[in-house]
């Protein structure tokens, strides 16, 4: 690579350092991330940046961040977080995805405790937003936070998704963007919230043909098959 390109190779990643630290905070900030839960990466190039293992997403440095290639060997910076495999699995089951938010927050923990909506999704078409920023999101069978064989889980997929619960943990949200990762993350937060309130009470769900639509005006995977890549 040549120096101008090395240059502006680094200033990128400076920036989505600074990007990654800053949607940190305001998952911390919302009490999506209580303690030093959760973990936040993003991908450049051949590279993944992640947040280091025990990390408070409320006082991120960014030049303190962990940064490992495909085959998990660390390049640079501190111990990564366990759970890097999964972040590994989402972005290899879709290339075009670039940031990932995983959160223990109150409200989608509990709905990753519950039994899921369907196969497809565990939280079904509350409102159009879900379906728009979120889409269908499937429950990933319960294992030990890091444990490689959930990866693979997620990874093998047949199933079209960009946001998923880990059973009795938390969840999991992706995006072609930083900004797109935590916007999916907060939506997916209010509507298992929604869902907790709602409780036992009948409710209506969008229509499916709605559902279909506003994926297909928004890009957002519902009821598709994965596209192979």
């Amino acid at each position: 690579m040549s120096d101008k390109g090395s240059r502006i190779s680094s200033e990128t990643e400076a920036a989505l350092r600074r990007e990654l630290t800053a949607a940190a905070a305001r998952l911390a900030e919302t009490g999506m991330c209580p303690g030093s839960s959760g973990n936040v990466s993003v991908r450049h190039g051949d590279r993944i940046i992640i947040t280091a293992t025990g990390a408070d997403l409320a006082a991120l440095d960014p030049d303190d961040l962990s940064v490992l290639d495909f085959d998990a060997t660390l390049l640079s910076g501190p111990q990564p977080s366990k759970e890097y495999p999964f972040h590994r699995a989402f972005y290899r089951r879709d290339e075009t995805l670039r940031a990932i938010v995983h959160v223990h927050s109150p409200a989608a923990s509990a709905c990753s405790c519950l039994e899921p909506w369907s196969e497809l999704s565990a939280v079904p078409p509350l409102t159009p937003y879900f379906v728009m920023r979120v889409g269908q999101t499937p429950l990933i069978p319960y294992a030990d936070p890091g444990d490689q064989a959930q990866a693979d889980s997620i990874e093998a997929s047949t199933s079209m998704f960009r946001a998923a619960l880990l059973g009795n943990h938390g969840a999991i949200t992706a995006g072609r963007t930083v900004r797109e990762a935590l916007d999916a993350a907060v939506e997916l937060e209010h509507t298992c919230d929604l869902l907790l309130r709602l409780g036992s009470r009948p409710f209506r769900l969008l229509p499916e043909q709605t559902a279909e639509r506003l994926a297909k005006k928004y890009d957002s995977p519902w009821g598709r098959p994965r596209t192979t890549q």
